[in-house]
């Protein structure tokens, strides 16, 4: 494999998990009971949308095809929101547990695509959003602490 289709693989490997992280977001925005916790889901939809959306530039950039929906497992991950949700009564407790867990997994697949020999301007691009997503699970995992120990 060359490694421009190397490095449109990485990014679609990207733009996918993106794409998890708007889905999951906005299905915990639908369900969520606090208002400023359907804000913040919002807010994070939208920028999970704006770094895939980014990625998809670059990927067409080099010459690839961006893709443009999300994963597998994020597909599981949604319907298990879903589930979970529906089984808790829609609890902002149980929407915060899941989204801390995809916050995890992006950070884990953004961890693996810095590891990869990308073009210095893409991988500072990559740097950058692997930052948003600590800062996504930073707060996710903060407010979650908080309605735990509120409880």
């Amino acid at each position: 494999m060359s490694q421009q289709s190397n490095t449109i693989s990485t990014l679609n490997d990207l733009i996918k998990i993106s794409k998890d992280g708007e889905y999951g977001f906005r299905a915990s925005a639908e369900h969520a009971k606090a208002p400023e916790l359907r804000n913040l889901f919002a807010r994070r939809a939208d920028e999970c949308a704006a770094a895939a959306q980014q990625l998809q530039l670059q990927v067409t950039h080099l010459g690839g095809e961006p893709d443009t929906g999300g994963s597998a497992t994020g597909a599981l991950h949604r319907g298990w929101v879903a589930v979970k949700s529906a089984l808790s009564t829609y609890t902002d407790q149980a929407l915060l547990e899941e989204c801390e867990r995809g916050e995890d997994a992006a950070k884990d697949r953004y961890d693996e695509a810095l590891k990869e020999a990308l073009p210095a301007d893409i991988k500072s691009l990559v740097e950058l959003q692997r930052q948003g997503v600590q800062r996504n699970h930073d707060q996710i995992k903060a407010l979650r602490n908080q309605l735990q120990a509120a409880h």
